[in-house]
This record gives C-alpha cells, structure tokens and sequence, in this order.
C-alpha cells in the first residue's frame, strides 16, 4: 500500500483544491453538514514526530470545524489517532469563546460495513460521524456522471463530489486503481477547466492512502500533461520557494540571537536589509513582501 503522497506534494494538491471546494457538501456521502466554506492546511502542531497528518480539514459555513479521514478498515486503535488530530486542531484554532465547535467525520471506503461511532471511558466520551461508501453503487454512478459528460450536461457540486470519492467505493485495491484509472481518463472530458482540476486533484488527494505508490507515479504522469500538471508545477515552484524563504528567516533569527551585525546575515541568508529590519522588529509574518 502506499505511505501517501509525500507532504509537499500534498500541500501543493490542497492549496489547488482549496480554490474549488467552497460551497460543496458532503450531502453524497450521505453526511448531513453545513456547505464547506473553505478547506484548511492540515501542516498543525505536532505531537508524535511518526503522527500521519490529518487527510482533511474542513471550515464550515456555520462556523464549526470538521476533521475528515477516510479508513479502509475499522480499529479501536484508530481512536488514538482521532485524539491527537482533535487536540491538534485545538491548539491552533480553539479560542476562550463557546462558538468554537469540531465534528469529527470517519469516511469508510466499501470494505467496511459497519464500524462502532461511540468510544467513552469515565474521563471522555469521544463521538464520530460515519459514512460507509459501501451504500453507493459506484458503477452506476460513474456510468451516470459519464453519460452527462458525453451528453454536453453540465455536472453538478454532487457530482464532483461524488466523482472524487468512486474508487473508494469499490471493495480491494486493484478495483480501487482500475476506478482511479477511469475517472482520471474521464477527467479530462471534462469541459469546465476549474470541475476537471478538483476532479484529478480530488481523486488522488482522496485515493493515495488505499492506492500503491506505482500506481500513484502512473497517474502522477499522466497528469502532468493536463492544465492540473501545469498549475501543480507553478504552485511547487511558489511552494520551493516560500519554503526557501521560511528557511533564511529561521536562521537569520538565530543569527540575530546570536548578535550577528545586519550585513553578515544579509549575506549568509541572501535576505535583504528592509526584510531583516522587519523581523529584526517583529513585523515579519513568515510571508514574502510585497514587491
């Protein structure tokens, strides 16, 4: 099975699906939530250094939170895991206030049937939202959403939502990548340009936990010829160099800490002096200026 898709690759597939996911619902999975008022990075705090990140994060219109992870098997173990996501989350976003609220959301794909939603012991009660995949004939639906393609009829947010998620709802993993395969041929059918990047970005960001890394490398290339491979190299450029940026600023205020003159940082982090001042005076937001 894969280990996922490496976590700059992801940043990057998220950043472009943050764009298009706003106003969907999971209404196609059968989960009964406000619309998505934007889709959240997932880069929170740490608190074990082998801790997967969380597969999505979600706010809400209503204002509320919503941690989504898809699972092809059911674990009490898994728990643990749903623990650590919830406290993550609220350290970074949870405020002395009594609007701050969090759902957590456990997708099955179709090899489960039936997962237990409630796990208490006397300190904490710990409560999950389910959809099982299992209830979605995901051949029908593709033949569906293939035959509005073909016939020039424009697809709905439903549609695309459930087009993400099809491979998920075929039992094994060689049916989970035959799927992949298909929607990605049929993607790019897809007349509208902005329904057919969520689609191909979708589809992998939903699929790479249940999918082998080769297969992922196969779909990646093929991709790549898209107007998705275009906007995916321009967003690892800007993400290779922010990153790059983030790298000079931590070592310049090391430098500072260490009571460096201005000129010997500007040359060793290739920072300019109007950005050194800024941080220099606590001004600096881990962004790159504005030119």
């Amino acid at each position: 099975m894969s280990e996922g898709i490496v976590y700059q690759n992801k940043d990057i597939l998220f950043k472009i699906l943050g764009k298009t996911y706003k106003e969907k619902s999971f209404a196609a999975y059968g989960i009964d939530l406000p619309p998505i008022r934007a889709l959240l990075p997932t880069d929170l705090p740490k608190i074990a250094a082998n801790e997967k990140s969380i597969d999505n994060l979600f706010l809400l219109e209503d204002g509320t939170y919503a941690i989504v992870d898809y699972e092809s098997v059911y674990k009490k173990a898994n728990k643990i895991k749903y623990l650590n996501y919830i406290a993550r989350v609220m350290e970074k976003y949870f405020k002395e206030n009594e609007t701050f609220n969090l759902r957590l959301i456990v997708i099955y794909t179709s090899d489960v049937q039936s997962a237990e939603s409630t796990f208490e012991t006397d300190c904490f009660t710990l409560r999950t939202e389910q959809a099982f995949l299992s209830h979605i004939d995901g051949e029908a639906a593709f033949r569906e959403i293939q035959g509005k393609i073909y016939s020039g009829i424009p697809l709905t947010d439903n549609d695309l939502m459930r087009l993400v998620i099809l491979p998920l709802t075929i039992p094994g993993t060689e049916g989970k990548q035959s799927m992949l395969e298909r929607i990605v041929i049929l993607a790019e059918q897809i007349p509208n340009e902005e329904q057919r990047i969520f689609t191909l970005s979708g589809v992998i960001v939903a699929s790479d936990k249940f999918i082998n890394r080769e297969y992922l490398e196969q779909i990646r290339r093929r991709i790549n010829m898209t107007q998705l491979g275009q906007m995916y190299e321009k967003e690892k450029i800007e993400y290779g160099n922010q990153k790059a940026k983030e790298k000079a600023i931590e070592m310049a205020k090391s430098l500072m800490d260490e009571g460096d003159d201005l000129i010997k940082i500007m040359k060793v982090t290739g920072l300019t002096e109007a950005e050194l001042l800024r941080l220099q005076n606590g001004r600096w937001s881990f962004e790159v200026p504005s030119k």
